[in-house]
């Protein structure tokens, strides 16, 4: 799993990743913490969710254009500034009055990390290729990311009781400034992303360029349906296990014990996952991953007590990690690097939009039916994801497009 971080470009992407989302992660409980502080108010301690979620929905498909027409290393650069200076603005909030400033920051900060991620994932490939280095890119990635949830958000909520609001925003703004360094000190690459077209013709040329190659390339387009469906169902299922575990399990404890299982689960799964990806056909991996994923959420709310709960939520982290692996890797092999910027934010687009529906679909099921009913639901649907990649994803193992 190791074999990218031979490649330096890549050990300087992934360094600035890492310390840029684990700053992003220790703010995760702080914000609203603060507002709700601040406000007393639970709609606009809310509203900090809605304001991150704005921009994938509104922004996503402009986003890949410009990772595709700009120089990707460049933009990478512009917006983790842009968001070290959204994050600053966080400092100005000190009374109920400033709470606007909040919702500005989160959607500034939300903009350039739409801009940062098709960008970041369609230049990976350019750096490592499209051989196993990359597989093992994606598995580090995903690693890297279950670490960091598992351990960003409760140290956030230390540390605000320890240090403050305001260290923890100082935090998170360095974290954005080294990832700045870290990509200024990597290799200027060319590739698709290098040239900077100008007109605005030429902008949704590029545009229907994307949609055009997702209608034509039914792989591609295929696993961006099977894994929206999958995300929508897991989002309902992530929104459902807080009362769940409240209420079944005994209490906030306990909860949080199954989160950290489902963390376990995602760092154990990607390299586990590591060989299988450039061995097994997408259709038999990613649909075994997404049945047993399904599966595995159902023993989870079957359980009445932690015996039951806490290995079904590893398997769950787990076959969890290995279907967003295996997505991730099989659509950086199926589409042509000039137009992977496009499609990687039609991804993150269609992630952004499942999850936030999934979200408010889980509890809404759950209050006009019950928590069972909703739970189970979602578990199917989730089934269903995974008997959709079966049928309609390639049997083949995935060749490599050029780059």
């Amino acid at each position: 799993m190791l074999e990218a971080l031979r490649i330096r470009d890549f050990r300087l992407l992934w360094f600035a990743r890492l310390i840029s989302l684990l700053g992003s992660w220790l703010l995760v409980v702080a914000v609203p913490a603060h507002v709700l502080q601040l406000t007393g108010s639970l709609a606009a301690t809310g509203l900090t969710l809605a304001a991150e979620f704005l921009p994938p929905v509104l922004l996503g498909p402009i986003a890949g254009v410009l990772a595709d027409r700009w120089d990707r290393r460049k933009l990478m650069i512009a917006t983790d500034v842009l968001r070290a200076v959204a994050v600053a603005l966080l400092l100005l909030v000190r009374d109920p009055g400033d709470v606007w400033l909040v919702y500005l920051a989160l959607v500034a900060e939300s903009v350039g990390t739409v801009l940062f991620r098709p960008a970041a994932q369609a230049h990976t490939p350019v750096v490592v290729g499209t051989g196993p280095s990359l597989t093992s890119a994606n598995s580090l990635n995903a690693v890297t990311d279950g670490t960091v949830r598992l351990v960003g958000a409760p140290v956030g909520g230390a540390l605000l009781g320890i240090a403050g609001f305001g260290a923890l925003v100082w935090i998170d703004l360095a974290t954005y400034l080294v990832s700045v360094l870290a990509i200024m000190m990597t290799a200027r690459l060319g590739g698709a992303g290098a040239r900077e077209e100008g007109s605005a013709g030429r902008f949704f040329a590029q545009l229907r360029e994307g949609i055009a190659f997702l209608r034509a390339e039914r792989p591609a387009a295929w696993l961006l349906v099977v894994i929206t469906v999958f995300l929508a169902a897991n989002a309902s299922l992530s929104a459902l296990l807080v009362p769940f575990g409240v209420r079944v399990l005994g209490g906030s404890t306990q909860t949080g014990l199954v989160m950290s299982a489902l963390g376990a689960g995602f760092l154990i799964g990607a390299p586990l996952i590591r060989r299988l990806v450039d061995r097994t056909p997408p259709a038999h991996l990613l649909g075994g991953a997404l049945v047993a994923t399904g599966v595995a959420f159902v023993l989870l709310f079957l359980s009445r007590s932690l015996v039951g709960a806490l290995p079904a939520a590893v398997l769950i982290g787990v076959f969890g990690s290995a279907a967003l692996v295996t997505t991730q890797t099989a659509l950086q092999r199926v589409t042509p690097n000039a137009v992977l910027g496009r499609v990687s934010s039609v991804q993150f687009t269609g992630e952004a939009v499942a999850t936030f529906l999934g979200a408010i679909a889980g509890p809404a099921i759950a209050q006009a039916a019950s928590l069972d009913f909703a739970a189970y639901l979602a578990c199917g649907v989730t089934v269903l994801s995974g008997l959709m990649a079966v049928a309609l994803l390639p049997r083949t193992r995935v060749l490599a497009a050029p780059l």
